[in-house]
């Protein structure tokens, strides 16, 4: 969820009325990554750019030529090759020969290289999806990351001065870029102006990457309740096949997928960021299934072909059998999307993700988790394509190594007349097409999102908020027929998840939908369900044992001063709010319900540890490591 403002109702209710047609670890020596050796908590510097920042509105920006104010201007790019990019790497853009350095000056990161930087159509309504009513585009393509150029602190003071031999003397300075392997060639594009004057001054020559079609950005799932199989999705930009090869000699092979911008949604009069200025070639996304493991238990694995390159041989477990096992811990959190590495401005930045993909990377290399779930808003892409690539890399720490579970967000699926719930433009565009892809889950079929699995003591239902849940949908005849199914001597805990709330102290537009609750919570009571997980509001909010907003039993403090629910006398299902993974925090009113027990407005994730008579759980605060809530119930 995004906070609105009155730009973003406008466009709600332009499209509402008047665009309803649509078209369509690893092992062995040890290597320091990027991630590692960046700080945990970047929030400070990346809060001001999550909601219609300036970079975010260039698009609207009418272009100007100043290539003459600097005409000996040069830009250079340092990068571990020297005509190269490596696939993860921090690279030096240096630039010289700028007449009058501003505080106002940037370098974008472009790519495609021939993404055309001198302008575009002047078409007023163009980008009116991306929040803003300003006229006149700037660039027909995104830049995947801007900086100013003040970030380096001699650039305005002109300390890096370079002067010719009869005295005419320029300025200079350098930005450090994190660059991935996104497959297509990149070019790095010097502006005066800042975001809402832009002014181009000159560009870099391409730069492409050694290997575009490397097997990246490798992410485990589950594809049932056995423990005894595992999907690996990958990125490549090679379109044959590849392998897996895992355990004592055994090999896989990849099936292939991808998409178009022809996949994209969008209107006939408002083309999308996913179908135009946004688009980026996802290249090819790889997947195979692991068989014949053994459930709870470490193996190794690398990915890839002799061809175009192989992964790092990697370890990973597997997930205890469902209702084989008493013992399950997990990891669960939604709204997380990406933090950059460097001091770039992008579209969409989360400014608490890189925290919390860090801490939890520590709580899984100390062996303190069997699988992780994602409860929607997973990229915010929102339709600029090279940011799922981001996305995957940034996550890659832990999801290349135990089974990293998903439900879709409304940022992933929801579009104007695309069959989504919510008719809104959060997806970009996407309509659930590059998350369906990216993160295969075991559901029934495509644009079905619901699934449910079972691990150890615990049955998770996992719902799509974002498709039709009314009580005559397929949906919810599934709902009903799933969890009225648990045995609960086999797996004695269920759990349900989804993306939006059904208790929130947050006001905000479509923060909770009663007829949403009005439709499903009746089942959650039917079937016992003993804990919802959900996500949409970002802060973290836990209740009491609550039916129709009034609070059926309260937890009694154990010997410790832990909050404990007692479902040996079974009344009513506790709630969550965990979306506080990554997005902008909300904050909470003065005066809340009394179903609102705890109440927290900070970066962090909930971990849980089952046996087959407690479901213990902990909220961690991402930055501090601190356990800042404590709940726990029994059977």
């Amino acid at each position: 969820m995004e906070s609105c403002n009155w730009v973003l109702l406008l466009v709600f209710f332009f499209f509402f009325f008047f665009f309803i047609t649509s078209s369509s670890s690893t092992y062995g020596t040890h290597t320091t990554s990027p991630l590692e050796v960046v700080i945990s908590n970047t929030t400070a510097m990346h809060r001001n750019f999550t909601a219609v920042s300036e970079f975010r509105l260039i698009n609207r920006q009418k272009l100007k030529d100043c290539s003459a104010s600097s005409p000996s201007l040069k830009i250079n790019i340092i990068s571990s090759n020297p005509s190269t990019f490596s696939d993860d790497e921090f690279v030096t853009v240096t630039v010289t020969g700028v007449s009058n350095p501003s505080n106002d000056d940037w370098v974008a990161m472009i790519s495609p290289s021939n993404s055309n930087v001198e302008g575009c159509i002047l078409n007023e309504l163009y980008y009116l999806q991306t929040g803003d009513t300003s006229k006149l585009p700037l660039l027909c393509h995104y830049p995947v990351k801007a900086q100013l150029m003040r970030n380096d602190p001699y650039y305005i003071s002109c300390k890096k001065k370079e002067c010719t031999t009869i005295g005419q003397c320029t300025c200079g300075g350098s930005i450090k870029f994190h660059v991935i392997n996104i497959r297509s060639d990149i070019e790095f594009v010097f502006f005066s102006g800042g975001f809402l004057k832009p002014c181009l001054v000159g560009r870099s020559i391409p730069f492409r990457f050694a290997n575009p079609y490397m097997p990246l950005y490798g992410h485990l799932s589950s594809i049932d309740s056995s423990g005894t199989s595992m999907r690996l999705t990958w990125v490549s930009g090679d379109n044959k096949p590849q392998q897996i090869q895992y355990g004592n000699g055994k090999k896989v092979t990849s099936t292939i997928n991808t998409f178009s911008q022809d996949d994209m949604c969008s209107t006939v009069a408002l083309p999308s960021p996913a179908k135009d200025f946004g688009w980026h070639d996802p290249g090819y996304i790889h997947s195979a299934v692991m068989t014949g493991l053994k459930p709870s238990s470490i193996f190794s694995y690398k990915y890839g072909s002799d061809l175009v390159g192989w992964s790092k041989q990697i370890l990973f477990s597997t997930p205890p059998a469902g209702g084989a096992a008493d013992e399950l811990r997990f990891i669960t959190y939604g709204d997380m999307g990406k933090t950059p590495l460097d001091d770039s401005e992008e579209h969409y930045i989360q400014p608490g993700a890189l925290s919390v993909i860090k801490a939890i990377t520590d709580d899984v290399n100390l062996n303190k988790v069997n699988s992780i779930f994602h409860i929607g808003d997973i990229s915010y892409a929102t339709g600029f394509l090279a940011e799922w690539d981001y996305f995957l890399q940034l996550i890659s720490p832990v999801a290349s190594k135990l089974s990293y579970m998903t439900a879709i967000g409304n940022h992933e699926r929801d579009y104007i007349a695309s069959g989504s719930v919510y008719i809104t433009p959060d997806s970009g565009g996407e309509c659930g097409v590059p998350y369906e892809t990216y993160f295969p889950m075991p559901v029934a079929s495509k644009d079905k999102p619901w699934y449910s699995i079972e691990q150890a003591s615990i049955h998770f239902t996992i719902i799509s908020t974002e498709h039709d849940w009314s009580q005559n949908s397929e949906q919810y005849q599934w709902m009903q027929k799933d969890m009225s199914s648990v045995n609960r001597v086999k797996t004695p805990w269920l759990i349900f998840m989804g993306h939006r709330p059904m208790y929130t102290s947050s006001s905000g537009l479509f923060s909770t939908d009663t007829k949403f609750v009005e439709a499903v919570e009746p089942l959650l009571l039917e079937n016992k369900v003993d804990l919802v997980l959900l996500g949409h509001v970002h802060n973290y909010e836990r209740t009491c044992s609550v039916y129709q907003s009034v609070c059926k039993a309260m937890p009694k403090k154990d010997a410790i001063g832990v909050d404990t629910y007692d479902n040996r006398n079974y009344v009513a299902p506790v709630h969550a709010v965990i979306g506080m993974a990554g997005f902008t925090l909300d904050k909470f009113p003065d005066t809340v319900n009394n179903w609102s027990l705890k109440r927290i407005s900070e970066y962090g994730y909930l971990r849980a540890h089952a046996t087959r008579t407690d479901l213990n759980l902990e909220f961690v605060n991402s930055n501090t490591r601190e356990v800042q809530d404590a709940f726990r119930i029994t059977k």
